[in-house]
């Protein structure tokens, strides 16, 4: 199993909580765990995707923290969820700060699991820092420079067309998104990003300018393979059989920089962790 292969241990007391950001710099994180465990795995930190946030994957943490009694850490990365926001918004600059919330939770060594643009951040991580790194799953994403899919950007227009719109109820904005995205799944995905403001108006809590700007370097991979940058520990890549992220040409490259990779095949899409929990549940354990 993927996770079994873990080797570093350490005494900690466990309790499940979850905390919102204290400080302007810091990240918004939940934890789950069991409470009484004396010893455990290294602790899994678990980072979203573009536009998502740490909901997006309390329930399968809740799994994963009762399947491998271990802790648990869902962050929402920077300009997202309630973590601060900041005009830089890259990969270098997300691990960076994935590093320093490892640092002040006192993590030596972790588990490193993210999607998307969370898969690219914890690559990013491990090919930096290694040391820190006890097993790495990157979640439909590979370590390349490719375009994003045009439906970002499209997004990004339709959420700015409901700001302007100014409205008060949900359904008025699904009805605006809807003109920019058929799938009414995407579209309850993007809408979980409304708050409502102190004058009834409801506005996206990501800050769209510096997301729609920064869409190319979501496209991008910080390092290159002359580089040399490599990450030699447990590494799995998970894609979805409907998706194009991770393709057969992207091989190369995943062995280059992670070459005790291993992939796993979910039948799913882009958002397969919403779409095939089990499936990707199962795909996680069922590496050797």
């Amino acid at each position: 199993m993927m996770l079994n292969r873990i080797s570093f241990y350490a005494p900690i007391g466990l309790r499940a909580f979850s905390t919102a950001r204290v400080s302007r710099r810091e990240l918004a994180f939940q934890v789950f765990g069991p409470e009484n465990e004396a010893v455990q795995r290294d602790p899994i930190v678990f980072l979203h995707g573009l536009f998502g946030s740490k909901q997006n994957n309390r329930t399968i943490s809740k799994a994963l923290a009762r399947d491998l009694k271990c802790r648990i850490y869902n962050l929402d990365l920077r300009n997202h969820g309630d973590s601060f926001h900041a005009p830089e918004h890259n990969y270098s600059a997300m691990a960076e700060d994935v590093q320093e919330f490892m640092d002040q939770q006192k993590l030596e060594k972790s588990v490193l699991i993210g999607h998307s643009m969370g898969a690219k951040v914890v690559m990013t991580v491990a090919l930096q820092s290694p040391e820190r790194v006890s097993a790495l799953i990157s979640v439909d994403n590979a370590p390349v420079n490719a375009a994003l899919k045009s439906d970002f950007p499209k997004y990004v227009r339709g959420m700015q067309k409901v700001e302007e719109a100014k409205v008060s109820k949900q359904s008025d904005a699904d009805k605006i998104l809807k003109e920019y995205e058929e799938s009414l799944p995407i579209r309850q995905f993007l809408l979980t990003n409304l708050v409502r403001s102190d004058d009834n108006i409801l506005k996206f809590r990501v800050p769209l300018s510096v997301i729609g700007d920064a869409l190319d370097n979501m496209a991008d991979f910080p390092f290159s393979a002359s580089e040399g940058k490599r990450y030699d520990g447990p590494t799995l890549f998970v894609r979805g059989t409907r998706s194009r992220y991770v393709s057969d040409k992207t091989m190369p490259a995943i062995k280059q920089f992670f070459p005790n990779a291993q992939i796993a095949d979910v039948e799913a899409g882009h958002w397969l962790i919403s779409e095939n929990p089990e499936g990707f549940r199962q795909g996680m354990f069922q590496r050797s």
